[in-house]
């Protein structure tokens, strides 16, 4: 068990069945009576943030969570189907937890999932995944109108803006922690 002195940034709680993370905090003295702890927490589930106030001598429970790394399947709809390497176990996410982090899903992909209790609550991926561009308007040769970047879609449906030199076909690397583009894959 925590107690109110024991909270900072980062601390995983449970509070009302739910895992949250506290993502700010802020200790004071009044003159009389007891320190007051304020927190802003973000729910692990559903992203709800929470601003509260509590006195010392409160206790809060650990969120048990545990990351394994499992292996992305494939999509079926707006769920997405992830296995653990060691014991075949299967978890499936909906594509709202997950987020942005779709976009850099591909089949095979080894990544670190969040689980709270059985629930895939996210996922930590790479940082650098290679996609294949599906689409991108050609670039016209002497073109010096100033335009460094143009929108290419990848193979998951993201669009991004990369340099103009790069064609339909072509792998590139995306920076997952940015969503940007970071080079083109030579090969």
């Amino acid at each position: 068990m925590y107690n109110a002195a024991d909270l900072k940034k980062g601390l995983k709680i449970i509070l009302d069945g739910d895992p949250y993370i506290i993502i700010a905090f802020d200790f004071t003295k009044p003159g009389k009576g007891q320190a007051l702890y304020r927190t802003k927490m973000r729910n692990m589930i559903n992203g709800t943030i929470l601003d509260r106030t509590y006195r010392s001598g409160e206790t809060f429970e650990p969120a048990s969570l545990d990351e394994r790394q499992m292996e992305f399947l494939y999509k079926e709809g707006t769920h997405y189907t992830f296995m653990d390497q060691q014991t075949y176990e299967q978890v499936v996410m909906e594509e709202d937890v997950l987020g942005d982090a779709r976009f850099y899903l591909l089949e095979n992909l080894k990544v670190d999932v969040l689980l709270f209790g059985e629930k895939a609550i996210g996922v930590t991926l790479p940082n650098f995944v290679n996609l294949r561009v599906t689409q991108t308007d050609p670039w016209a040769k002497g073109d010096t109108s100033g335009n460094d970047s143009k929108p290419a879609t990848l193979e998951t449906g993201y669009v991004l803006r990369v340099p103009p030199f790069i064609e339909e076909g072509e792998l590139v690397t995306i920076d997952t922690r940015n969503g940007e583009y970071s080079t083109r894959v030579k090969g």
